[in-house]
């Protein structure tokens, strides 16, 4: 290499250096949404312990955390969100025509979603899989038992694919009842229509806990039929705003594993382990890649905790689903969550 192309390297890498240190653009979306001072989110019409309102309009759930903390991170207030409750059939049009900001609504990450809807899928908020619910009187006691039954399930969703591909695999010959709405083929499951409701487990537990009138009388069957990867769906054409939904999980997670919660995050602001001060902008800046100030994950974590409060208030063993971690532990716990690092 001669004096000059090294001279021309190193300004090539300085330049390079500059541009990843460089303050991000807000982008059009954030840009909206500091406009109306509100975060639009997309959401289920109605699933105990992911997304559903109360009597007095109150909206509570895993995924509305999820809203809030986007919300704490980019208004500085976790109540600016206005909740969209969408059925499957709706939730993708909201987003593509630009009705909500962000659809976090159990949905589920594959390959033609990504591929041909103009939407990104961020990051995966809850592993999931698809089951089987059936009363405790039919006797089943595995999936591989529904030969030529009847089988409740809702259209437009993965579920209603999973099942006829797992009927004809396994040469069953379910017979599905389609319905469109959730509420309908709960309805119809509990009415005796069907022998069996099918929907992804997460689900079952909340429908078990919500609509039987006794849910001992119901049985989720061990098989899950299907990977069912769910998290938040942004559109395409703003790579700020896909950034910054995706770091703001990927944070909560990170919170989660170096131990800063809803309850410390003042206090860990003194910490001095460069991850924690990374996390809380206490000792660098991330906030101003993403077009946010330092702070931005801080008032998150502040204002829903991190992602295993978040899991262990909604869902968890301690709630009323009483869901296990499972697959949603840390990585370091022996589950599959994990988050690429803040820095």
């Amino acid at each position: 290499m001669t004096m000059r192309q090294a001279k021309l390297a190193a300004v090539v890498v300085a330049s390079l250096g500059a541009l990843m240190a460089a303050p991000a653009h807000a982008g059009k979306t954030l840009d909206a949404i500091k406009a109306r001072g509100q975060v639009v989110c997309g959401v289920n019409t109605g699933l105990a312990g992911f997304g559903a309102a109360d009597s007095t309009g109150k909206w509570t759930g895993l995924e509305i955390d999820v809203c809030r903390a986007i919300a704490a991170a980019v208004l500085g207030d976790g109540e600016k969100v206005k909740y969209v409750p969408l059925n499957a059939q709706a939730r993708f049009t909201a987003l593509q025509s630009g009705e909500i900001d962000v659809l976090s609504r159990n949905t589920t990450f594959t390959l033609t979603r990504d591929a041909s809807l103009g939407l990104h899928q961020t990051a995966i908020t809850y592993y999931d899989g698809q089951g089987f619910m059936v009363p405790v009187k039919s006797k089943i006691k595995s999936a591989k038992q529904l030969k030529g039954q009847t089988v409740c399930v809702q259209s437009g969703t993965t579920t209603e694919k999973n099942l006829t591909d797992f009927s004809k695999a396994s040469g069953l010959g379910i017979k599905p009842v389609v319905f469109e709405k959730l509420e309908a083929a709960e309805g119809a499951y509990f009415a005796g229509r069907c022998i069996a409701y099918t929907t992804d487990a997460s689900g079952l537990a909340s429908t078990r806990n919500k609509v039987a009138k006794d849910p001992k009388e119901h049985a989720i069957l061990p098989e899950l039929i299907s990977k069912e990867p769910l998290g938040p769906l942004v559109r395409r054409g703003d790579d700020e705003w896909f950034a910054i939904v995706k770091w703001t999980i990927y944070g909560l997670l990170e919170a989660e594993e170096y131990g800063v919660t809803q309850a410390n995050v003042d206090q860990q602001k003194e910490s001095k382990d460069p991850v924690v001060g990374r996390i809380l902008g206490t000792t660098e800046d991330t906030g101003k890649l993403l077009g946010l100030d330092k702070e931005w994950l801080a008032r998150a974590i502040k204002t829903t905790g991190n992602y295993g409060e978040i899991f262990e208030r909604n869902v968890g063993p301690n709630s009323a689903l009483q869901l296990p971690r499972g697959s949603n532990n840390l990585w370091s716990k022996g589950g599959l969550q994990y988050a690429p690092p803040v820095r």
